[in-house]
């Protein structure tokens, strides 16, 4: 009679990351090499008549007299200083390197899109395990007309984007070191010492996402929904690290061991990091509001310049407030959230038609730059997330979850004021993590999760490099009204593909 034996525990597994290091960061280095070359080349095209297009105009002077001012802002007679510093701050670093010019105040801008395309490449090898995945998603983005107008313009929102994604990539990094820790208790037999599960120490790359959000809400105010977000999906991580490797008790484990730290490093560290970008305004005496609150007391050298900010604070925030429709603030190129997962209402920063513009071989020529995504990637909105939901529901794929997630938190917060006055550049957070779930889906189309033949696999393959040529064709396509490129008037209304982008 045969021996059977028992096949023992089951050890916890989690994918490893791809063993091709340098060929990744080869791959991630020549993409981010063609994000610099497309976000720079004309960077100082547009202007209006030497001075800033569109928003560009409040941002690019109040980043001017920071830099000529003791880094703040002290003219109280300027209606938009809204906005936190440190976003002005950066335009203002790239004006003190090159002046008072379209490159000096768009440099920073540039320099944080080329960042992007190298977060995003990066993440997404992490997420799929793939370098070639990394690899797709640096050329969707790369040439996605987003984010590289968003790139190529003095305004705040790629500063958000850029530290919103590597906010986002810290915390998958942690999640991964806190798996190898977790595997190296499970192998020391340190697993069921307590029943609530080892302790993880301190965990750096959580805490750099931490200073990450804290810039990103210094950057502007939106940044705090990934706080609330990135906050809850460090503790879903954490949730699913203990139960993964048979902790006894993983609720009340990560209530007591995960949720005080998380708390430490994705809430006080962002608030600490945000009252810290204030030091110019705590040391000047001509802040906007500076000393708008002056009381007698002991505590009044500390009290009277939190209470002075916090109004400042409380008239940002009434001034957010009364940009509604209802109050008549009515913009030709306005758009609502329901418009922006597939880009149907774009945004026009600049547009210039006379015999003056020349270059096009015309008597009159067309200069415009539109906000306005690439068809090719954002008309799949919804059947990319139609099937991120089936990967989630189904398949329980915590990718899609992650990622889908860190999309609708920025997207689903626009309405819960409808009336509010708002933009298609509010979309830009939403980009990058769209690009990641497509990515992802296209991942799957290459390389099916189970077998199948190989004229399936040949298929898929095929599938995958069309789309791509797609994106690229159609982001040459758009160029010319993406970065000012002189066109007859003719061509520019070929390229107004719809009613809305009128």
């Amino acid at each position: 009679m045969r021996d059977f034996q028992s096949p023992g525990p089951v050890v916890p597994v989690h994918s490893p990351m791809p063993d091709d290091r340098l060929r990744g960061w080869l791959v991630a280095g020549f993409i981010t090499l063609l994000a610099a070359i497309t976000r720079f080349a004309r960077l100082n095209i547009p202007t209006d008549g030497g001075t800033p297009v569109f928003d560009e105009k409040h941002y690019v002077t109040q980043a001017w007299q920071m830099l000529n001012g003791g880094w703040v802002e002290d003219n109280p007679a300027y209606g938009l200083v809204v906005h936190p510093p440190v976003g002005k701050q950066l335009i203002a670093l790239g004006e003190a390197l090159f002046g008072y010019t379209a490159l000096g105040w768009r440099f920073s801008a540039a320099v944080a899109g080329v960042v992007l395309v190298l977060l995003v490449t990066r993440i997404a090898r992490r997420l799929a395990r793939s370098t070639l995945i990394g690899a797709i998603a640096g050329v969707v983005i790369l040439a996605d007309g987003l984010t590289f107008v968003t790139s190529r313009t003095g305004m705040l929102d790629i500063f958000l984007v850029v530290f919103v994604v590597g906010a986002f990539g810290c915390l998958l990094v942690d999640r991964d070191q806190v798996l190898d820790r977790y595997r190296r208790a499970y192998d020391e037999g340190r697993i069921a010492a307590s029943t609530w599960g080892p302790r993880m120490g301190f965990r750096w790359w959580r805490f750099g996402a931490g200073v990450l959000l804290g810039l990103a809400v210094a950057t502007k105010w939106s940044g705090l929904y990934f706080v609330a977000f990135f906050g809850l999906m460090s503790v879903a991580f954490d949730l699913a690290a203990r139960r993964k490797y048979g902790v006894r008790r993983p609720w009340l484990g990560t209530g007591i061991r995960d949720v005080p730290r998380a708390l430490l490093a994705l809430v006080v560290v962002p608030c600490g990091v945000y009252l810290a970008s204030f030091w110019a305004w705590f040391a000047s005496e001509t802040g906007v509001d500076r000393h708008a609150v002056t009381t007698d007391g002991r505590l009044s050298g500390i009290t009277n310049p939190l209470r002075s900010l916090w109004h400042n604070h409380a008239n940002v925030l009434a001034f957010h407030a009364g940009l509604t429709n209802s109050e008549g603030h009515v913009h030709p190129w306005e758009s609502k959230p329901w418009t922006w997962p597939m880009g149907l209402r774009p945004m026009m920063y600049y547009y210039a038609e006379s015999d003056a513009v020349t270059g096009c071989g015309e008597d009159v020529c067309v200069r415009a730059v539109m906000l306005l995504g690439t068809p090719a990637v954002w008309w799949l909105a919804f059947p990319v997330i139609a099937w991120a939901l089936w990967r989630i529901v189904a398949w329980r794929d915590w990718r899609y979850a992650v990622v889908l997630g860190a999309y609708l938190a920025a997207f689903l917060p626009w309405f819960v004021n409808v009336d509010r006055q708002m933009y298609y550049f509010y979309a830009a957070p939403m980009a990058p993590f769209f690009v990641l779930m497509l990515a992802l889906a296209l991942g799957q189309i290459w390389s099916p999760e189970r077998g199948t033949t190989d004229e399936r696999r040949v298929l898929g393959r095929l599938v995958v490099c069309c789309y791509l040529a797609l994106v690229i064709a159609n982001f040459a396509w758009l160029y010319p009204i993406l970065s000012a490129v002189p066109i007859t008037p003719e061509l520019w209304q070929q390229h107004l593909w719809l009613p809305s982008w009128r």
